[in-house]
């Protein structure tokens, strides 16, 4: 799907179907793109999230928000969306390995 494998900048979520429990297969699509700024984890088995997001070949990924930031963290992308990180304390000694985690926190 050519929407999944681009840097789209505006309000644009892609959201596909998968068979019940082929994160893998997930995976291997999610991360089958050139870039990777940023994504986005919903569910509602933390560890599950927190599987993906170390597997997902993105600069930050969000889990059960999207594009809620802190000014402090660093910022910046994985593959052909960056290289580095701008902000942050670390950033000046990064080179495109800092993932950062977002969590939304349910009550």
């Amino acid at each position: 799907m050519y929407i999944a494998q681009e840097e789209s900048f505006g309000p644009v979520m892609v959201i596909s179907k998968f068979k019940n429990g082929d994160v893998d297969g997930v995976l291997r699509r999610a991360n089958a793109t050139e870039y990777g700024l940023a994504s986005g984890v919903f569910t509602k088995d933390i560890n599950k999230a927190l599987y993906i997001s170390e597997k997902l070949e993105a600069g930050t990924v969000f889990i059960n928000t999207y594009n809620k930031t802190d000014v402090a963290a660093p910022f910046g992308g994985f593959k052909l969306s960056g290289f580095g990180k701008d902000l942050g304390k670390l950033s000046p000694s990064l080179i495109s390995c800092l993932r950062v985690l977002i969590n939304e926190k349910n009550n």
